[in-house]
């Protein structure tokens, strides 16, 4: 199977950090080809425990419930591509992009790095089960009113940076109900992947 590239999206609580990981094994399982994975999240808590200036600005905008600049996310993504991707390799992008702004530098990079036929899984929930099952997951920032930023803005930037691609040649949105069972969740990516 040729190398594929997969971007997902989904509301706080959407199951999609599990997802990621069961897609990964799934494609380490089928053709053994390495997964690279794009995860700024990951990247951004990196720079969290440097105790750095960069950090401490990043703390700042974390307790506000602010997404982080688009020059700083779109250079972590860069730095993951251009330490790690090759053509041998499949990628999966995880939280990024989350503005029309990183949708653009994300298409201007697929271009760069000859990467089309973008999958982009969108796992969606509504706002009710959303603030049903992280209220359960009891995490720091995950009070109704932090919840509720979080929701405004999926909606206000997150929704438009996804939306940004469906027009565009070599991308499809796939549509996943987020409300089954992590198993049924991951079936229907894998059907609708239809690998």
């Amino acid at each position: 199977m040729e190398t594929q590239t997969f971007v997902f999206y989904g509301q706080v609580g959407s199951g999609k950090g599990t997802q990621v990981k069961l897609l990964t094994e799934y494609l380490k399982n089928k053709d053994n080809k390495e997964v690279v994975y794009g995860g700024t999240g990951d990247e951004f808590r990196k720079i969290l425990t440097s105790d750095s200036f960069t950090a401490n600005l990043i703390k700042d905008s974390i307790n506000k419930g602010e997404l982080q600049p688009d020059f700083l996310t779109n250079s972590l993504f860069a730095n993951i591509l251009i330490s790690s991707l090759t053509n041998e390799k499949h990628l999966i992008a995880d939280g990024y992009p989350r503005t029309v702004l990183q949708s653009e530098n994300f298409e201007q990079m697929m271009k760069f790095f000859k990467r089309d036929n973008i999958k982009i899984i969108y796992i969606k929930l509504t706002e009710e089960e959303a603030m049903k099952r992280n209220l359960l997951r009891a995490r720091v920032d995950d009070t109704e009113e932090g919840l509720k930023k979080r929701f405004n803005e999926f909606t206000n930037n997150v929704v438009p940076s996804m939306n940004y691609f469906s027009e565009k040649d070599g991308y499809e949105i796939i549509t996943i109900n987020g409300e089954q069972s992590i198993e049924d969740v991951h079936k229907e990516i894998i059907s609708k992947l239809a690998f």
